[in-house]
């Protein structure tokens, strides 16, 4: 395994559309395991691929209950509404407050191609919303609550 570089503020690949993962094997699994060192070195809850230069539609998210990986990933269900401060491992010391729903439920794919369904309610629902925009070129600043603003934390 290996620490991969995050890549950060106006790189223009955090802007990209990922690509379906079709291809379950040994370069996949290397990228999974990269990710997860990667996320537990960094200090955050989830790490898409595109965030590490890959351009492909692969998560990982650790919300303290173990890593889950989620590839080809989709909400297919969501309800509820929740506008809470939410920051970025591409956007380092930057903070805004956002509208995701408050319940989410998303299907994806394991590193063996099963299909798994995820629920997260609050922080979970957030961090999923947050992990699939990243697939979609989408970084949590173009969902900000209507009149808020990034913000920098305290620790610059």
């Amino acid at each position: 395994m290996a620490i991969r570089k995050i890549r950060v503020n106006d790189d223009p690949i955090l802007r990209k559309k990922s690509r379906d993962v079709t291809e379950f094997d040994e370069r996949l699994f290397t990228l999974l395991d990269d990710m997860r060192e990667t996320l537990a070195k960094s200090d955050g809850i989830g790490l898409a691929a595109v965030q590490v230069g890959v351009l492909r539609r692969a998560v990982v998210v650790d919300l303290g209950d173990g890593v889950k990986e989620l590839i080809n990933p989709s909400i297919v269900e969501s309800s509820g509404e929740q506008r809470e401060s939410e920051g970025c491992l591409s956007l380092p010391h930057k903070y805004g407050i956002t509208v995701r729903p408050k319940t989410v439920t998303v299907r994806a794919q394991n590193r063996n191609g099963n299909w798994c369904l995820y629920k997260g309610t609050d922080l979970a629902a957030r961090c999923y919303c947050h992990e699939l925009d990243h697939l979609d070129g989408k970084l949590y600043t173009d969902v900000l609550a209507p009149g808020e603003k990034v913000y920098f934390s305290k620790d610059n």
